[in-house]
C-alpha cells in the first residue's frame, strides 16, 4: 500500500490516539449515525489486529474476509493488511455452495466476519467492534511490494468466478492511478453503496481513504438515501453503476436535491446509456464523466473531468498501455477497427487462481487480455462495445448487445434491458432482447425501434418481456443467466 496512506496501508498509525485537533485527527468516516476520526479506526485496528494475531494471523496468511458495508470491514481490511497477511474478499452475498467454492480454491488460514455461512465453513473471529487486546501496540509488518494484498472473485458473467490476486505494489499503483485519474484530495466527500468485496468498491474506500478524503458507508442501495445524503453530507463524487443510474434518472422528485455539491457523477462498470445519462444532467445540472476497469485492472481509462465524452471512456491513464488487436488473428489493429482491448500496466493481477486460467488471461508477449472489444480512434479514445464472449454472431457479423440495448433504453415505457444471442439454423445466431417494462409496450413496438436505428442484422427475432434483469453488484447484465431461462434455438 502506498507510504501516504492515511487509513488502510499497514503501517504505524497515523492519528494520536489521543486525539489532537480536527486538523490533525479529522472525522473520516461515518456510517448511519456513526462518526469515527482517523485515531479511533487507528485504535480499532490495532486491538482487531492484536486478536488477529492471537489467533495465529501472521504475515504470509490468507485470511477470507465476508463482511456486510459497515466500519468493521474497513477495520479488519487494515488489521489484516497491518499484520502483513492477504486479505480474501467474499461476497455477503454468497449462499454456502458459492463460499465452499472460493475457500476451495482460496485456501485461507483463517476467517473473520459477519456471515453466518462463512462460520459455518470454518472457524471465524465474529466481526463486532473490536474489544482492547493485550498487545495492541504490536508493531505493523512492513508489506513486501511482490507480497499478495488481496484475493477478489471475478465477475463471473460466462462461469464459476476466478480469484484475482493483486500485490501490495500493484494494487497501490492502481489506487494511485484513481487518485490522479479522478482528482481526489483532503476535499473530497464519497459515498460507498455498492459492496466492498467488488474491486470497484474495494478500489473506492482505499483511494478516497488514502487521498485524505471523507467517506460514508451505506448497509445497501436505496435511491432516496443516496440522493438525500448527496444532500446533506455535500457529496463531491458520487459513483453509479447502471441500476444506480436509472435510479437516479427514473426518480420523480430529483429536481427537489440539492446536488450542487457533485463535481461530477462517474459511471462505472459498464458502457454509458446515452438517454439515461442525458436525463440526469437535463435534470440536475451535473455531468458525468466515465472510467474503465476491471477486476485484473483496475483502472485503465478515464476521461476528461471538466468536459468529459460520454461516447468514450477515455483515453489510457498514465501507466497503461493500451492495444486493439484482431478477433480473428490476434494481430495489432488499425485506429478506428473494432477488436479484442489488450493492456500492459504495472498495475495488472499477479494471475488468477486456478492457475490453468492464467493462460489465456496473457498473451504470450505479456499483454492482458480484457476480453472486452472496442476501438482507439487516432487520438487515443477508447470505445467500448461490448465482452468479446457475449458479442453475437449473425451472418458473419458481430453485434454488440449493448448497442441494441440503447435503442432500447430511449423508448419511454423501457425500465430495463439486456439483448442475448440464441442459435439460428440459417443466421448462425438470432438477438433477443430480455426487457422489463414500467408499461405495457407490445413486443413488435420494440423490434421496429431497432430495425430503423440500427442494420438489418441487428434485428431482434423476439422480445421476451421480464419482471427484472439479474445484474452482479457491478452492475453488468447476467445475459447468460437469461441465456439459460429464455433462450432457445430460433429458426425465425
Amino acid at each position: 500500500m502506498p507510504s501516504s496512506s492515511r487509513l488502510v496501508t499497514p503501517g504505524e498509525p497515523s492519528g494520536s490516539p489521543g486525539g489532537g485537533s480536527d486538523a490533525d485527527d479529522p472525522e473520516v468516516l461515518a456510517f448511519e449515525q456513526r462518526r469515527f476520526r482517523r485515531s479511533e479506526l487507528d485504535e480499532l485496528t490495532a486491538n482487531l489486529a492484536a486478536q488477529l494475531h492471537r489467533r495465529g494471523v501472521c504475515a504470509g496468511q490468507r485470511i477470507a474476509l465476508m463482511s456486510s458495508n459497515r466500519p468493521e470491514f474497513i477495520v479488519a481490511l487494515r488489521a489484516i493488511w497491518r499484520l502483513g497477511a492477504a486479505v480474501v474478499l467474499l461476497s455477503p452475498a454468497w449462499k454456502q455452495r458459492e463460499v465452499a467454492a472460493a475457500l476451495s480454491l482460496t485456501r485461507p488460514d483463517h476467517a473473520v466476519g459477519d456471515q453466518s455461512v462463512l462460520a459455518d465453513l470454518m472457524s471465524m473471529l465474529p466481526l463486532d467492534d473490536p474489544v482492547p487486546a493485550a498487545g495492541a501496540d504490536l508493531p505493523a509488518v512492513k508489506p513486501v511490494p511482490t507480497g499478495e494484498a488481496v484475493l477478489v472473485f471475478s465477475s463471473g458473467t460466462t462461469g464459476l468466478p476466478k480469484a484475482v490476486r493483486h500485490t501490495h505494489g500493484a494494487f497501490a499503483e492502481a489506487v494511485r492511478h484513481w487518485q490522479q485519474a479522478l482528482r481526489l484530495g483532503p476535499t473530497d466527500r464519497l459515498q460507498i453503496v455498492t459492496p466492498p468485496s467488488h474491486i470497484l468498491g474495494l478500489l473506492n474506500i482505499v483511494t478516497v481513504l488514502d487521498s485524505g478524503g471523507w467517506l460514508r458507508l451505506h448497509r445497501r442501495f436505496d435511491i432516496e438515501t443516496l440522493l438525500s445524503h448527496i444532500e446533506s453530507d455535500r457529496i463531491t463524487v458520487e459513483m453509479a453503476v447502471a441500476p444506480i443510474a436509472l435510479a437516479i434518472a427514473a426518480h420523480p422528485t430529483l429536481e427537489d436535491y440539492d446536488l450542487s455539491s457533485l463535481r461530477y457523477l462517474m459511471w462505472c462498470a459498464t458502457p454509458v446509456t446515452a438517454s439515461v445519462a442525458e436525463e440526469v444532467t437535463r435534470r440536475s445540472g451535473v455531468h458525468w464523466v466515465t472510467a474503465y476497469g476491471a477486476s485484473e485492472l483496475p483502472v485503465l481509462t478515464c476521461n476528461v473531468l471538466t468536459d468529459a465524452r460520454l461516447d468514450t471512456v477515455g483515453r489510457a491513464v498514465p501507466g497503461v498501455a493500451l492495444r486493439i488487436v484482431s478477433l480473428d488473428t490476434a494481430e495489432p489493429v488499425l485506429p478506428g477497427e473494432v477488436g479484442e482491448i489488450q493492456a500492459q500496466s504495472t498495475s495488472v493481477m499477479a494471475g488468477y487462481l486456478p492457475e490453468d486460467a492464467n493462460n489465456a488471461a496473457f498473451t504470450d508477449d505479456h499483454w492482458y487480455r480484457t476480453g472486452d472489444v472496442g476501438f482507439l480512434d487516432p487520438d487515443g479514445w477508447l470505445r467500448i462495445t461490448d465482452r468479446a464472449k457475449e458479442m453475437i454472431k449473425v451472418r458473419g457479423f458481430q453485434v454488440a448487445p449493448a448497442e441494441i440495448e440503447a435503442v432500447l433504453h430511449g423508448h419511454p415505457a423501457v425500465r430495463d434491458c439486456a439483448v442475448f444471442g440464441v442459435p439460428h439454423a440459417a443466421d448462425g445466431e438470432a438477438v433477443v432482447a430480455a426487457v422489463a417494462v414500467e408499461r405495457s409496450v407490445p413486443g413488435d413496438e420494440l423490434a421496429a425501434l431497432v430495425a430503423e436505428s440500427l442494420a438489418s442484422y441487428k434485428r431482434l427475432s423476439e422480445v421476451v418481456f421480464v419482471p427484472e434483469i439479474p445484474r452482479l453488484p457491478s452492475g453488468k447484465a447476467l445475459r447468460r443467466v437469461l441465456k439459460e431461462s429464455y433462450g432457445r434455438t430460433s429458426d425465425q
